[in-house]
């Protein structure tokens, strides 16, 4: 017995383990001059990962939900125009962010398991002007995945910031923020970056730091003001001490570990092996004839996948279930449907092996609670699925 379940929910993940030894180390100053060293190149890494060369980096101690604060506290003022983009949860989580700092939102919400539409998100903001958007990349309710390459486009034809939520996304799936002109593209350290949870990450655009630059009322949060921190970036990317609040140290150091991880991999390979895994795993959960949220692989996300348990089988029971094998899933988060279907994270770290072990212990807890399968199907259609993926 190794003392622990696998952790294979949509963050937490599990984590390298040159990560958590990182994490593990004597707690350092933060004006010493080597933690100075890893946090400068931190954010130098970051540029890489989210392909945005001229973009401003952040790394501030909170959760993904921070980082989102930080693109409504600092770029929204009171009475502007935003569209909201939703498929799930998170979407509406924006809207709430949105509306705290006084904007008047417009929601588009997609039916669930789709994605609105480019023609309608153009119908809008044809309607009337916008100062800024927001995508959810993959909304962690639905495992819905949207293209954000066409919307990005669209707010620059009309003059929109682009602000994308890549807390289920960035170092998972493709982005590439600079070739889009994505304004804002934020995350969370403890999905596919491959961090314990701590750290709000985000990188910001030279447009986006112009309209931050010249809004006409003071930024109305305090801890989120990037008048704050952006001293503190910039004196840590020139490798100089400053300070405002005390970083996370450890977490940082974790942070660079992780990066250097990624960049060694290459952001492109990386991507690649995400695709490839959550294509075999859908064809897993196909075999079973588990149906997943999303209406089709095209918006189906690569980073986790929503799945509805079988008729007649009590979820909870389910997932409890699956524990007894040593592998831990998650229920679901959208209120309306939350006891209807289960969410399994696949990123970052993540392995073939570790998949065969959720389609293992998926399979034997079903066949306990009394549905019909074949054993070792899912297994079978995995496997073939990601030799296909290999020639």
């Amino acid at each position: 017995m190794k003392g622990r379940k696998l952790l294979m929910i949509p963050g937490p993940i599990e984590f390298e383990p040159e990560v958590l030894q990182a994490m593990g180390i004597p707690t350092n100053s933060h004006v010493a001059p080597d933690f100075i060293e890893i946090f400068g190149n931190s954010l130098e890494l970051m540029r890489e990962v989210w392909k945005s060369p001229t973009g401003q980096p952040f790394i501030v101690a909170g959760s993904g939900t921070l980082a989102m604060d930080m693109a409504a506290a600092n770029l929204i003022e009171q009475g502007d125009r935003v569209l909201v983009i939703s498929t799930g949860y998170f979407g509406q989580r924006f809207r709430d962010i949105m509306e705290r700092y006084g904007a008047k939102t417009t929601f588009l919400e997609a039916p669930l398991g789709e994605v609105v539409s480019p023609e309608g998100i153009e119908k809008e903001l044809k309607s009337q002007q916008y100062k800024a958007l927001t995508i959810t990349h993959v909304d962690t309710s639905t495992g819905v995945l949207v293209d954000p390459e066409p919307i990005a486009k669209l707010a620059r034809k009309y003059n929109t910031l682009s602000i994308l939520d890549g807390v289920c996304s960035v170092a998972g799936e493709k982005i590439n923020q600079e070739e889009w002109g994505l304004d804002v593209v934020l995350t969370g350290s403890q999905k596919a970056i491959g961090v314990p949870p701590g750290l709000a990450l985000l990188v910001a655009s030279p447009k986006a730091m112009h309209v931050w630059k010249n809004r006409k009322s003071p930024v109305a949060n305090y801890y989120a003001d990037w008048n704050n921190w952006l001293p503190i970036m910039k004196a840590y990317e020139e490798r100089r001490p400053s300070y405002f609040g005390t970083p996370a140290v450890n977490l940082i150091v974790a942070l660079e570990t992780s990066l250097k991880i990624i960049a060694v991999e290459g952001i492109e390979k990386r991507v690649n092996r995400h695709f490839n895994l959550a294509k075999a795993f859908r064809a897993g959960i196909s075999s079973l004839n588990l149906e997943i949220l999303p209406k089709s692989d095209e918006v189906a996300a690569n980073t986790l996948t929503a799945a509805y348990y079988p008729s007649g089988i009590e979820g909870a029971a389910l997932l409890s279930k699956i524990a007894q094998s040593e592998v831990v899933l998650a229920g679901g988060l959208l209120p309306e449907i939350k006891t209807k279907y289960f969410r399994i994270g696949h990123m970052g770290s993540v392995s073939a092996n570790d998949l065969l072990a959720v389609l293992g212990a998926l399979e034997l807890a079903l066949l306990k609670s009394g549905h019909q399968i074949e054993p070792g199907k899912s297994l079978q259609a995995f496997q073939q699925q990601l030799l296909k993926s290999d020639r």
